[in-house]
């Protein structure tokens, strides 16, 4: 599972700020953020996938 990710689209993203720029300028803050980071390893996108399906099966248990 390797290649680069993009930032989900505008209107994909949830509203953190009913002003339009200040919105703007969160999710700026937070691509740039995400860019800086270095990639994760495999080891890391397991555990990270590991995470999300024992939380998809908690809820499915519920």
């Amino acid at each position: 599972m390797t290649g680069t990710q993009t930032a989900p689209a505008a209107a994909d993203r949830p509203v953190r700020d009913p002003d339009p720029d200040r919105n703007a300028a969160y999710w700026a803050r937070i691509d740039a953020i995400a860019a800086a980071a270095p990639p994760l390893t495999d080891i890391q996108r397991a555990r990270l996938r590991g995470i999300f399906q024992q939380a998809n099966r908690q809820e499915a248990a519920a």
